[in-house]
């Protein structure tokens, strides 16, 4: 069966943006965004809210000969994985390999996973919240920066409690803290 993996960049306090919705300074450098794309590398399928497929969608079209190769490494696997959008108003998807769908239903997720050749990866933290609650996270990637933003959008539901086993940390030259958690009773995370 294939996992549903979460991965973020966040802030010391827990924050994925600021309260502005800035996160300029979650940008990861040439070293982190290497490691990130062999971490990538295995997803087949993207789960995403709109909000969060609007932001990464920019990897369809953008112009990656002038950026580091890890820029351009990190669109073609992108661009190559399915997509599904989870929105009410969105009505079609401005990228290829892109389904909508209008409500997160955990049941066809759980097909998903089990059904999937590759893992599958959920985008952004409110539509995470769905997938934690109904306990279909497997693993969670965490990327700490070396920021305090104060307040802003959470990296984590505040109505699910779960238990997690580290498997791997790593630390990065710019500051940044990589965790690697799998689920400790077989749930979520």
């Amino acid at each position: 069966m294939a996992k549903l993996i979460y991965s973020v960049i966040m802030s010391l306090d827990g924050y994925i943006a600021d309260k502005k919705g800035n996160f300029d300074w979650a940008a990861p450098d040439e070293e982190v965004h290497s490691f990130i794309n062999e971490l990538e590398r295995p997803v087949g399928t993207y789960l995403y809210g709109r909000r969060m497929y609007e932001v990464m969608a920019v990897w369809q079209t953008m112009q990656t000969h002038d950026e580091p190769s890890c820029i351009a490494e990190f669109a073609n696997i992108w661009r190559a994985a399915d997509k599904v959008v989870y929105s009410t108003t969105l009505k079609t998807a401005s990228t290829p390999r892109t389904s909508i769908e209008h409500q997160f239903e955990p049941e066809a997720v759980q097909q998903m996973k089990a059904s999937a050749a590759q893992d599958l990866a959920v985008g952004g933290p409110t539509l995470a919240a769905y997938a934690f609650k109904a306990g279909l996270v497997d693993v969670c990637h965490l990327f700490i920066a070396p920021h305090i933003v104060g307040d802003g959008k959470s990296v984590f539901p505040s109505d699910v409690r779960l238990g997690l086993e580290l498997q791997e940390e790593r630390r990065f030259r710019n500051g940044m803290v990589y965790l690697h958690y799998r689920s400790a009773n077989g749930q979520a995370a």
